[in-house]
Parts: structure tokens; sequence; C-alpha cells
């Protein structure tokens, strides 16, 4: 259904999520022009610390105006709080396939519609306090889990439906450069 027949039905184009259909593993071999963010060069002893810092950020900009936090700046994306949503439930996510990779020989990770996900917990709606304090806790719970990998660990493979594998600590770059080129989609500040 196109935007503008959600919007002859009732739903107000503003509040439709545009779906991202790209293979964002390219951070992999190249530096995000965006974000600014230079993966490949991404110590993977660092990504816990990274993750704790980012996490920082993502609460300081949680504690601001409520209402400016709920305000899309263009159609079809996401608010601040939408995307502080988002990186919750991405720190979640990459903490259980970061546990899949380590107890598993080459798992597949189950799909997520990151999108799906967005509407059916409203995200737009939840508290920005409650989502500072699972944001944060997410947050610490990965850390510690990339902070006991070692040695031979970091060589594990787990892999997507879509073909794309990692090892961890591919994973663990790949991992980072996704809530640091959220936290540029809402502040244009680059890393």
């Amino acid at each position: 259904m196109s935007t503008s027949e959600r919007g002859e039905r009732g739903v107000d184009p503003a509040d439709v999520i545009v779906p991202d259909g790209k293979d964002w593993t390219w951070v992999l071999e190249r530096p995000c022009p965006d974000c600014g963010l230079d993966t490949p060069a991404v110590v993977r002893e660092d990504v816990a610390g990274m993750v704790r810092a980012n996490a920082e950020s993502w609460l300081a900009l949680l504690a601001g105006d409520g209402a400016g936090l709920r305000r899309r700046p263009a159609p079809g994306v996401w608010s601040g709080l939408e995307y502080a949503c988002h990186v919750r439930d991405v720190f979640r996510l990459f903490h259980v396939r970061l546990n899949l990779m380590l107890d598993e020989d080459g798992p597949l990770f189950p799909n997520w519609d990151q999108d799906e996900t967005a509407l059916a917990e409203r995200y737009g709606e939840q508290a920005p306090a409650v989502v500072a304090g699972e944001l944060a806790e997410a947050a610490e719970t990965l850390a510690a889990a990339f902070g006991r990998v070692a040695g031979e660990q970091w060589g594990r493979t787990g892999g997507r439906s879509d073909g794309a594998r990692f090892t961890v600590e591919s994973f663990a770059r790949y991992l980072i450069h996704d809530p640091v080129h959220h936290l540029f989609d809402v502040t244009g500040e680059r890393v």
C-alpha cells in the first residue's frame, strides 16, 4: 500500500515507517561516510567500552525534552525516542546472537523485522525514562558479554538467513556501527 493510500485510509503519512532494506555489512569494509565511524579500524576489545559510551550518549538524549524526543524530523523518519527504542532492542538482540555464536557451532540467527517491532511495540509512545533504564541495562549486559570474549572465541561464527556470515570479531564491529550511526541520525554529530 502506498503512502498516499495509507493517508486516504486514515493513517497519517508521518507515522509510516519506511523500511530500511540496505545491506549494512559493507561497513565492515570501509568507513561510514555518514556517521564517520571507521568500523574496520575498530579494535575488537574496545567494543565493550564503545557500547557503554554510546549508551551514555543515548541516556543524555533521553533525559531531554520529551515532546522533542517524540517529534519525527520528517515523514517516515524515526523520532529520537524511536531510534532509542531501536538501539535498546539492538543491544538485546545482539546479546542473544552473541550467546548463540559462543554456545553453538555456526548458528543461523532467528530473523528480526525491526520495522515490525517498532510498530508492534509502539516505539513512539514509550516513556523516555523507562526506555533509558532498559537501554542502560541492555547496553551493560551486552558490553559485559563482549568483555568476557577471549582468545579463539573471537573466531566463532554465526549468520543471518540472507547469507551474511560473521565471526564474533566482525559481529562486534558490525554491531557498534548501528548505535553510533543512529546517534548520528538523531544528533547529526559525527564520530
